[in-house]
């Protein structure tokens, strides 16, 4: 029974590996120390955030299981998946940076000669469970295995997009190092990765690696896998600095203004890659929508347009009542509204931020139609060879 492992005390029944493990020991007491960790949990920046859908139950069941809608929560074919990913990667970045987004929040960031992998995912499911749970709606641009040698894995939080049991036992037996907030560090090593090989961190606290600093930094968000969500590991956000280049990674987190000062403290960012998918008015304090995400991005960078965004933490898993291509509809154009740049890469497309960023709306090729409730006057007319009834339904070009 590999899925499974000894019953919890004081339970009757087997629990699944893929929850992971409880901190403990010297672990649990460095989180009692935390700073963040108060009346027995970890606390989010600027107070309480609701973690769990605010309002009626039955409301928000019949929007999530409307017919209608949940035929827009999916692409109407083939979601393109950029097809030479192999051949790209296998050239050196020319201006030293390099993101691959290879979908949800899954991104490899080549920078100044290190491998780094955020969030990594290469489950068919976001799930315990190989047989229930929210499926992948495009497949992985290459397998695991083709990727080549990860310098460091970086893990923002412990939820199931985002911490994948059979991904990160494929890489356990690799030389990689990981970055993990507080906590998360027992999952991973319940799973069979060296304690040696952890790099577990507080928010503000660093570690090198091979020439980068990475730093965690706070989010607004929670955590759990079991049953019982006992906020007794950490979430973050995280800066990785190079000798030329910098990068942030969002992880999940709500709009808060802690963004303004992590980027004062280690901004500007040469580009930064921000969860503005899976929002819902149901969890308003713990995702971001693409509005909210590129306002962060701006507060990132100090205020001003300044490096390139890369939308993450969408199109890949059905998780909330938006139609499936919204937030690239969205953010196209909350950022066409203030001149910030957006890379739109297909899943397992490399760009480098200094260059030319991907810039086709590539989803509207398979979706449906999509509202656009978001719409001030002017943003409209604003786009250059486009009529009202075009963007009113992206999916009909």
């Amino acid at each position: 029974m590999a899925a499974f492992r000894s019953p919890s005390p004081g339970l009757g029944v087997p629990r699944p590996a893929a929850f992971g493990a409880d901190p403990s020991g010297e672990r649990m007491a460095r989180i009692r120390r935390s700073p963040h960790f108060r009346d027995g949990v970890f606390q989010n920046p600027g107070g309480t955030a609701r973690t769990r859908p605010s309002g009626s139950a039955a409301e928000f069941a019949k929007i999530y299981f409307n017919k209608e809608a949940r035929l827009r929560r999916s692409p109407r074919g083939p979601v393109p998946v950029h097809a030479t990913t192999l051949a790209d990667l296998a050239r050196p970045p020319a201006t030293g940076l390099r993101l691959t987004w290879m979908g949800h929040s899954s991104v490899l960031a080549e920078i100044d000669g290190q491998r780094v992998l955020f969030d990594p995912v290469w489950g068919e499911r976001c799930s315990p469970f190989p047989f229930a749970g929210p499926k992948r709606l495009h497949p992985v641009p290459l397998p695991l295995a083709a990727l080549g040698p990860v310098d460091v894995v970086v893990i923002s939080h412990d939820h199931y997009d985002h911490l994948d049991m059979p991904t990160i036992k494929a890489l356990a037996g690799t030389d990689t190092v990981f970055a993990v907030p507080l906590g998360v560090g027992a999952h991973l090593e319940h799973w069979g990765v060296s304690p040696a090989r952890l790099r577990e961190l507080d928010w503000h606290e660093s570690t090198g690696v091979g020439g980068l600093t990475l730093t965690a930094t706070p989010a607004r968000h929670f955590c759990g896998r079991g049953l019982r969500n006992t906020q007794h590991t950490l979430w973050a956000s995280w800066v990785v600095a190079g000798a030329e280049h910098r990068v942030y990674h969002s992880g999940d987190t709500g709009y808060f203004d802690g963004f303004r000062d992590i980027g004062a403290a280690h901004g500007p960012f040469d580009a930064t890659m921000i969860q503005l998918g899976a929002y819902a008015e149901f969890w308003p304090d713990i995702h971001m929508t693409p509005e909210e995400g590129v306002r962060a991005h701006l507060d990132l960078q100090g205020g001003r347009s300044h490096g390139a965004l890369l939308p993450i933490h969408w199109g890949t898993f059905n998780l909330a009542p938006h139609a499936w291509a919204e937030p690239g509809e969205w953010t196209k154009d909350a950022a066409e509204e203030v001149g910030q740049a957006v890379a739109f890469p297909r899943p397992g497309e490399p760009f480098e931020p200094a260059g030319e960023l991907p810039a086709e709306a590539w989803w509207r090729a398979v979706s449906g139609p999509i509202a656009h409730p978001w719409r001030r006057p002017g943003i409209v007319e604003g786009v250059a060879g486009t009529s009202r009834s075009d963007l009113d339904l992206a999916g009909e070009r």
